[in-house]
């Protein structure tokens, strides 16, 4: 369990001062298309986030994965998380673990993978922090038999905006608890956090593809696995229109056992990918790299490679394809891009969610990377992204008229009763969201009463109505 300080270093003997204010330094989120000029300061300590909370609005980052402006503080304080990353306890009977809210899952992995456990619940990143995981309550590709992050949290310690530090769990300020998952940091700054991790056999998983000419297949796939495949996502075709929209391929797997193994692989079942991509995008592209022709090739590379899956793949492979180059944002220059995600109910979903790849297909915006999944029930976060339905991600690079359609597909997600992921937005209105999360009001019942001054603030929260403009 690697760590530069020690726990009682990390909890902090004495209060530091606060510190001089400090030139702005431009931060964007992972899409690189939101930037703003923040006070970015990276304490080492508890008490030195608690000192350095700047009551005039301060929000905490971790890596930097949310794509849009939820960690951006424009004018005001932003509190790096990630040196505080130490590994507190860790109970192997229970595969439970305390930590510093700023570990990522990388680390986790990197600490227990050799061990025989791993995130209980990861997205398609492992570069995120635990905090991140929380504040997001992020999912994978097994929503629907898993859950979102939420699920394999117990207890967390959070430092609120008038300097005390409190636990929150399910039976303790429920009503904190709840509300930081999806809260996106607004309601105090999570320091440690008790979880639970995944026991696992090996560091594989066993996989199979299923083709699709249509979205009536591919939904009937998604619908017909649901209950055999803890993990599934399929791939659309962006080029494929017509009586073919909605066409792709479906990846489906469960983690392998040893003792099914292939003899190539079997000798190292826990083998752990390198810490590092090998490659990584070293600059912004021109623009004009990225167009309709470059766009449909490296889609059509993709697809051909789902198409042509390994029985058994490794978990580098099965979660995280992106984590393997480096920057990879910086391929849609420097306006970068949005990834739009939304999820609708399966009333009427497969009707809807035609209408919306119709939209989409053919705006004319360059739809590029896309994920379909399905979703099971919520988790129980107050303003939790996830709820029982099917989500679309997909990637649009910042271009003339990219705004206004990512606006026009809000108000279809709305007509359809369903919702898009903060974690990945960049313009929802206030009066949408609020639309869309009928909880609103009970999360900013919370926010009054533990952030009444709204110390606690962002670009995102500003946005769309949880902080005042």
């Amino acid at each position: 369990m690697a760590a530069a300080r020690s726990a009682s270093t990390a909890e902090g003997s004495k209060k530091p001062a606060a510190p001089a204010p400090a030139p702005l330094t431009e931060l964007a989120g992972w899409g690189a298309n939101v930037r703003s000029s923040c006070e970015y300061r990276e304490p080492e300590t508890q008490a030195q986030v608690a000192a350095w909370l700047d009551k005039r609005g301060t929000i905490a980052r971790g890596l930097g994965r949310s794509y849009g402006d939820a960690a951006l503080n424009a004018g005001k304080r932003v509190l790096g998380t990630t040196r505080m990353s130490l590994f507190l306890g860790f109970d192997e009977a229970t595969a439970t673990l305390r930590c510093e809210a700023g570990a990522s899952l990388a680390e986790i992995i990197r600490v227990f993978g050799p061990r025989g456990f791993f995130p209980m619940i990861t997205p398609g990143t492992k570069l995120v922090t635990v905090g991140g995981c929380i504040a997001n309550d992020v999912h994978g590709k097994a929503h629907h038999a898993q859950g979102s992050f939420a699920g394999c949290v117990d207890e967390m310690t959070i430092l609120l905006a008038s300097g005390e530090v409190v636990r929150a769990s399910r039976t303790e300020r429920p009503d904190l608890f709840w509300g930081t998952f999806g809260g996106m940091g607004l309601l105090g700054i999570v320091l440690t956090a008790t979880l639970r991790l995944r026991r696992i056999d090996t560091t594989y998983f066993r996989q199979k593809k299923i083709v699709a000419r249509d979205l009536d297949a591919m939904m009937a796939a998604l619908d017909e696995t649901n209950e055999t495949y803890p993990y599934s996502v399929a791939t659309l075709d962006i080029g494929a229109t017509g009586t073919r929209l909605g066409g792709g391929v479906l990846v489906v797997g469960d983690h392998a056992t040893r003792e099914e193994l292939p003899p190539e692989i079997a000798g190292a079942p826990l083998l752990l990918s390198p810490s590092s991509p090998k490659l990584s995008v070293p600059f912004e592209f021109p623009e004009l790299a990225l167009n309709g022709l470059t766009i449909q090739i490296v889609n059509e590379a993709i697809l051909a490679i789902q198409q042509n899956p390994a029985p058994y793949s490794h978990y580098e492979g099965f979660f995280y394809p992106l984590d393997m180059l480096g920057h990879w944002y910086r391929g849609y220059g420097r306006s970068g891009f949005t990834q739009y995600q939304f999820v609708i109910p399966f009333a009427e979903g497969r009707r809807r969610m035609r209408t919306l790849l119709e939209v989409i297909m053919s705006s004319g915006q360059l739809p590029f990377l896309n994920i379909l999944k399905r979703m099971g029930k919520e988790s129980g976060g107050t303003l939790s992204f996830p709820r029982e339905g099917y989500t679309f991600a997909i990637d649009f690079p910042i271009r003339e008229g990219t705004v206004a359609l990512v606006r026009r597909l809000d108000e279809m997600i709305l007509d359809a009763g369903g919702r898009t992921y903060l974690g990945k937005d960049s313009y929802v209105t206030a009066e949408t969201f609020r639309a869309m999360y009928p909880a609103l009001d009970g999360w900013l019942a919370t926010k009054a009463k533990y952030d009444p001054n709204n110390v606690l603030t962002s670009d995102l929260g500003r946005r769309v109505g949880l902080v005042p403009a």
